[in-house]
């Protein structure tokens, strides 16, 4: 697992979906999504790319027809909108080699293989701040 620190409004972003709470209006993860679907798009996956100066960097990958657009954005925003989106979120090996904690789940594997929707729901439901360990930047 990667030590991602998320700001509140992205976490309370992340956690209403996995709820599967609605809002009247469209926030701002929703918009995004809507844009992807309306200019007839999808986000076929994200990538968290690297780690520089404790900041992590991730990638949209966005496919429409032929064309491929990778889109530069923060971690916290790519999984929300994977979330909404239902597309898969990687890293690479090095990155997990560099950065990763131990989830603490026996036989717990690493690597590329996604987790479902469901399953993802069901472990961020069952994290414990102490996970995550103590913070040093």
């Amino acid at each position: 697992m990667l030590p991602i620190w998320i700001g509140p409004a992205e976490a309370s972003a992340i956690a209403m979906e996995l709820a599967g709470v609605k809002f009247a209006r469209p926030l701002t993860h929703d918009l995004l999504k809507q844009v992807i679907l309306g200019l007839g798009a999808d986000l076929r996956k994200v990538i968290i790319t690297q780690v520089k100066d404790n900041t992590y960097y991730a990638e949209l990958h966005i496919y429409r027809g032929d064309a491929v657009i990778q889109v530069d954005a923060r971690p916290s925003d790519s999984i929300a909108v994977a979330l909404r989106l239902k597309a898969p979120i990687f890293t690479t090996e090095n990155l997990l080699a560099l950065t990763s904690v131990e989830t603490g789940e026996p036989g717990a594997e690493t690597g590329p293989t996604p987790l479902g929707p469901d399953e993802l729901k069901s472990y961020l439901q069952n994290l414990d701040p102490e996970d995550f360990g103590k913070f040093t930047p």
